[in-house]
C-alpha cells in the first residue's frame, strides 16, 4: 500500500513537472513569435494603469532612476512550482532594455496565477546590480520593498528610501500568496 502511494505521488508529480515545464516555455517561443513591440506596448499598457491607480506609484515614477515592468508572470506549482515572465526596462520614457524573470520554489502550493509587477529603481546603484553578475536575484543585493496597499497609502517619494520598490498587481489564477524571493531577473540578448 505504501509503496502504491508513493509511485502515484511520484507519478503526479512527474506529470505536473512536465506541464510546469510546457507551460514556462510558451511564454519565452511568445516573446518571439510577438516580437518585442508587443511586449514594449504591453508593459507601457500595464504601467500607465498601475501609475493611473497607485498615487505611490505615481509619486515613484518622478524620482525613479528606471522602472522595469513585467505585465505578465506565470506561475504554477504543486508543492514543486515555478514562475516566468518578460519585462521591459523603461529609462527616462524610453525602452533601455528586455528582461526575463523565473524562478522556482517547494513547499505547501497548489494551483495556477497569473499577474504583473512592476520595480522602480531609485538609484542607479540598484540598476547596475540589476546588469552584474548575470542578472539580479531578488533578495541578493540592493534592498527590494515589495509596497502592498497598507505601504502604498502612506509613501511618497520624501518617504522613499529603499533602492528598489515593487508593485505587485492584475492577478488572475488561484494561487495563494505571491512572493518575489528567489526569483533571477536577466537581461535578454538584443
Amino acid at each position: 500500500m505504501y509503496k502504491t502511494l508513493v509511485s502515484r505521488v511520484a507519478q503526479l508529480t512527474r506529470c505536473f513537472l512536465a506541464a510546469l515545464v510546457a507551460a514556462l516555455v510558451v511564454p519565452a517561443s511568445a516573446l518571439a513569435a510577438e516580437g518585442r513591440a508587443a511586449l514594449e506596448q504591453e508593459a507601457q499598457q500595464i504601467y500607465q494603469k498601475l501609475v493611473a491607480k497607485q498615487p505611490a506609484a505615481k509619486a515613484l515614477s518622478r524620482d525613479a532612476a528606471a522602472v522595469l515592468v513585467f505585465p505578465k508572470i506565470t506561475k504554477a506549482g504543486l508543492v514543486v512550482g515555478g514562475q516566468y515572465g518578460d519585462g521591459v526596462l523603461f529609462k527616462g520614457g524610453k525602452v533601455a532594455g528586455y528582461y526575463n524573470t523565473a524562478g522556482a520554489s517547494y513547499g505547501l502550493q497548489a494551483g495556477a496565477q497569473q499577474y504583473a509587477y512592476a520595480m522602480f529603481f531609485m538609484n542607479e546603484k540598484a540598476l547596475e546590480a540589476l546588469n552584474q553578475n548575470d542578472g539580479l536575484e531578488i533578495g541578493v543585493g540592493p534592498s527590494v520593498v515589495v509596497v502592498d496597499q497598507g505601504m502604498g497609502k502612506s509613501l511618497t517619494s520624501t518617504t522613499a528610501k529603499d533602492d528598489i520598490y515593487a508593485f505587485i498587481f492584475s492577478q488572475k489564477g488561484l494561487m495563494a500568496g505571491i512572493g518575489l524571493q528567489g526569483n533571477k531577473i536577466t537581461k535578454l540578448n538584443d
